[in-house]
């Protein structure tokens, strides 16, 4: 997959494309990144990229040229590529909306700033705007991160063994089971004993009972929206009977 991010400032991704599993894929040949500089593309020796708004108003708001001529110096590498503006006032990413853009070949990220971008540039350019929650940054650029960081993971070859993504939490709607790894005994905490019984379907059982127990206490709204089996909604019962 290629991604192709337009920001004012590209040094801020150097070290988050240079490290761990994202570094290793680009290293692979998996990914290819690439940073978009969007001044270098505004006319004038300031290399001016934003102004006030018409109407009036407080802040700034990113220019229409140099944002297009960004866009248009990339060049598209097939039919399924997409072109994503980070707004606050976008579609919520979510872990489903990432599975749709890893089946794409090439994402073209929008970093806004300041009050945002032109307009002209949202109906004349962008096929998706997203929003990485209800809240406000000082730009696109962590959103973009994010995007990055969720869809890559899902890239077959990314991850160190393959499926190991498959029991994230999200992915199946409900949040993951609870992890433990060594030593046995933590200042006076043991790890569960089924989990080193040996017993592969008393595992699966205790690990899908502790999903939906989780995914209950903490976000009962995804277990309401989750495409449920007879027996998740059979141990279910038994949890909703305990309380």
């Amino acid at each position: 997959m290629r991604l192709d991010i337009l920001t004012l400032f590209p040094g801020i991704f150097s070290s988050f494309l240079a490290e761990s599993i994202l570094a290793r894929a680009i290293k692979k040949g998996l990914l290819e990144i690439g940073l978009i500089d969007i001044r270098s593309f505004a006319p004038g020796p300031h290399r001016v990229t934003d102004d006030r708004p018409y109407g009036g108003g407080s802040g700034m708001v990113m220019k229409a040229e140099p944002v297009c001529r960004a866009l248009e110096s990339v060049v598209r590498v097939s039919e399924k590529s997409l072109v994503i503006l980070l707004t606050p006032q976008g579609q919520t990413f979510n872990q489903s909306v990432a599975w749709k853009l890893a089946q794409l070949d090439q994402l073209i990220l929008i970093c806004g700033r300041y009050e945002g971008v032109d307009e002209r540039i949202r109906e004349g350019w962008v096929d998706l705007e997203l929003s990485i929650g209800d809240y406000v940054l000082s730009g696109g650029e962590l959103g973009a991160m994010v995007i990055v960081d969720a869809v890559s993971r899902l890239i077959p070859g990314v991850l160190g063994g393959e499926g190991s993504n498959l029991e994230d939490s999200f992915q199946d709607g409900l949040l993951e089971y609870p992890q433990y790894t060594r030593p046995r005994v933590f200042e006076g905490m043991e790890v569960p004993s089924v989990l080193l019984s040996g017993d592969h379907e008393k595992i699966r059982r205790w690990r899908r009972t502790q999903s939906l127990k989780r995914t209950l206490e903490r976000r009962p709204d995804l277990v309401e929206k989750a495409e449920l089996s007879d027996e998740d909604k059979a141990i279910l019962a038994e949890l909703k009977a305990r309380e």
